[in-house]
């Protein structure tokens, strides 16, 4: 590894660490202080405790184990992928590690409490978090960098091995 790859490890590292803690002080804070309430912008964006027994945002399926198990089956498949298939890619490793992350601390509050601390509250959207916020993140980068990498390998019917597939 040389020191420029360390360099971003570093960050990347002191990165993840800050966001996971102020995700866990944020849920902290609202459980511990849940008839607070907050306008951080307007009647737009409230700070407001808010327990949630489904899946992100609110999204109703309910049932913790089965919330537990898909959560759990999805990690697998990352951790999978990043593992087995695609090491060298290090432009997905953000992205990954923003679901990654997040996927993880929802999970480790779903154990704890049985249900998932959320305490942003968008006006006409749901309550969620800032765990729910990195998912989405993740996912939105991971969708970008897949949609340039597959800009990059022009498709040709008369050569489908150039159809959309990722390099090694």
């Amino acid at each position: 590894m040389c020191f420029r790859d360390f360099k971003k490890m570093v960050i990347f590292t002191i990165g993840a660490i800050f966001f996971v803690g102020l995700d866990c002080f944020l849920k902290a804070f609202a459980f511990n202080n849940s008839d607070y309430k907050l306008n951080l912008i307007g009647e737009i964006l409230k700070f407001n405790y808010k327990e949630n027994y489904y899946i992100a945002f609110s999204l109703p399926l309910s049932g913790s184990f089965l919330i537990v198990l898909i959560v759990l089956i999805i990690l697998g498949l990352i951790f999978f992928y990043l593992y087995c298939i695609n090491r060298k890619r290090y432009n997905n490793l953000i992205p990954l590690a923003l679901i990654i992350l997040g996927a993880s601390s929802n999970l480790y509050d779903r154990v704890r409490y049985g249900f998932v601390i959320d305490y942003l509250d968008l006006k006409y959207f749901t309550v969620f978090n800032l765990s729910d916020a990195m998912i989405v993140i993740g996912m939105l980068l991971l969708l970008i960098i897949t949609n340039r990498a597959c800009r990059q390998i022009p498709y040709s019917a008369t050569n489908p091995n150039k159809s959309c597939k990722f390099r090694h």
